[in-house]
C-alpha cells in the first residue's frame, strides 16, 4: 500500500507540474487582488512542507537547514520576490527528486525511529510516517485547488 502512496504524490504533483508549464513566469508571480499568495508560492510550499514534515517534525533532521528554499515557502510565509524560470524549474525537479528520496529512506528503515508531532494546522497527531505521508496527499493537493483558482482568476482577468 505504501508504494501506491508514494505513487499518488508523484502523480499529484507531475499534475501539479502541468498547470504551472501552461503559465508565464509574470503569471506564476502575480498575486490578484483579494489574495495573499500566488500560484508559485503554492507550488513552493508543498515542495519544503513535505520535506519538513518528513525529516524535521519527525526528529530525522534537527533542523530545516537542509531543505532548499525552506525560509520562502514555509508556513506562515508570504511572497516577497519575483521567483525567476530557473527558481521554478529547481522547484519542480526538487518536487519530484525528493519524494523519491523519502521513498528511498522509507525503504531502508530510516523513518522506523520517528517522533510523533501535532500538526500545527490542524493539532491532529501524526503517530508514523505512513500518517505523514497520507496527509501530505491531502496538502499537496490543497494546495493545487489554491493554485488552479488562482490560474482561473488570473487567466479570466488577463482574458477579459
Amino acid at each position: 500500500m505504501i508504494n501506491e502512496v508514494f505513487d499518488f504524490i508523484i502523480n499529484s504533483r507531475k499534475a501539479f507540474i502541468q498547470l504551472i508549464d501552461d503559465l508565464t513566469i509574470e503569471q506564476l508571480n502575480k498575486i490578484p487582488d483579494g489574495y495573499n499568495n500566488n500560484i508559485i508560492w503554492n507550488f513552493g510550499h508543498i515542495v519544503v512542507s513535505t520535506q519538513t514534515l518528513c525529516y524535521v517534525r519527525t526528529g530525522i533532521l534537527a533542523d530545516a537547514g537542509s531543505v532548499k528554499f525552506n525560509e520562502f515557502y514555509k508556513k506562515d510565509t508570504r511572497p516577497t520576490y519575483r521567483v525567476s524560470q530557473e527558481e521554478v524549474a529547481e522547484l519542480k525537479a526538487i518536487a519530484l527528486e525528493s519524494i523519491e528520496k523519502i521513498r528511498d529512506d522509507y525503504a531502508k528503515g530510516a523513518f522506523a525511529n520517528a517522533m510523533a508531532f501535532s500538526t500545527s494546522t490542524y493539532g491532529v497527531e501524526m503517530k508514523n510516517i505512513e500518517e505523514v505521508l497520507i496527509t501530505t496527499i491531502g496538502h499537496d493537493n490543497l494546495h493545487y485547488g489554491y493554485a488552479w483558482a488562482l490560474k482561473k482568476v488570473i487567466v479570466d482577468v488577463q482574458s477579459a
